[in-house]
């Protein structure tokens, strides 16, 4: 028999959890509601395979598969949350997740992918693939609306999300300030972006521009 280890940050879903797992045949190593103690009792106990929570109280589930898997690279993971967020569900695919699976499902859909992940498979809920589908739209779009930029607009995009004024661009670039305008109104325009805040946060995280911290 394979052993498991439960993570969530609700103690009664790890008593459930630990009971009905340990009814068919499955070997309960443990079971934690923070990250910190669940890593140092995992690495102990080596289980084969984890379930746990993607969001908990001390931080993200992602980050419990980085540190585990760096330790244990055989271990296996299955995600079993509700949180539908495109990202912190990537997160938790790179990091290494094997499966997921939403506490919404019927108990039995819940025994099927322990059961899949566990022997060696994948397994993903329909509404999952959907999400992911739309985490993957949206960074084409993004790319998309990125490539759209002329030359100048992006220039203009760096210069403001760097904190000049129209004026100070106009200098810079050798231009009018109509032009500068023009050039700032087409590229908010295809970027949906409305003020010089989402502009610099566009910047920054798309690495336009680098992040200057106070000293």
């Amino acid at each position: 028999m394979n052993t498991l280890y439960i993570v969530d940050g609700q103690k009664a879903v790890c008593q459930m959890l630990a009971e009905s797992l340990s009814s068919r045949d499955y070997i309960v190593a443990g079971t934690s509601e923070k990250i910190t103690e669940a890593i140092e009792e995992i690495v102990e106990a080596k289980p084969h395979l984890v379930v746990l929570e993607m969001i908990l109280p001390d931080g993200q589930g992602a980050s419990l598969i980085e540190r585990v898997r760096a330790a244990l690279p055989d271990t296996r993971f299955l995600i079993f949350s509700d949180d539908k967020e495109g990202e912190n569900i990537k997160a938790c695919l790179q990091a290494g997740a094997h499966g997921f699976v939403e506490k919404s499902v019927e108990f039995g859909m819940f025994l099927k992918a322990v059961k899949m992940v566990d022997e060696g498979g994948c397994f993903f809920g329909f509404n999952i693939t959907e999400v992911l589908r739309t985490v993957v739209s949206a960074k084409k779009k993004v790319a998309a609306q990125k490539d759209s930029l002329t030359d100048r607009e992006r220039e203009v995009l760096c210069l403001i999300a760097e904190g000049n004024s129209n004026k100070e661009i106009a200098s810079k670039l050798s231009l009018s300030v109509k032009t500068v305008d023009n050039h700032r109104c087409s590229m908010m325009r295809k970027l949906d972006v409305h003020n010089v805040a989402a502009i610099t946060r566009y910047a920054v995280e798309h690495r336009l521009v680098a992040v200057k911290f106070a000293d």
